[in-house]
């Protein structure tokens, strides 16, 4: 399987779904090599950034999980090469 580093955006529009996405995240922490999470308060969301490393399929599983969740936004951009660097 080739891995590739990816880059996970996460916009939490309604905190009440918060713990699905940690659910989601803790589920495939294996993939996250670094998360962040920001309040940003004047807009009313929280935003999470994730550096992630896996196969095209490991990471479209998390998106795609994150996808479904109402409340959340998620964006995600994946490296061409899966060289080592």
């Amino acid at each position: 399987m080739d891995k590739k580093i990816g880059i996970v955006g996460i916009v939490i529009e309604n905190s009440s779904c918060v713990e699905r996405v940690n659910a989601v995240l803790h589920e495939y922490a294996g993939l996250i090599v670094g998360r962040m999470g920001l309040p940003y308060r004047e807009r009313g969301v929280s935003v999470i950034s994730l550096i992630v490393d896996g196969s095209n399929d490991e990471i479209s599983a998390l998106t795609g999980k994150l996808g479904r969740i109402t409340g959340a936004t998620v964006k995600s951009m994946i490296t061409k090469s899966s060289q080592q660097l």
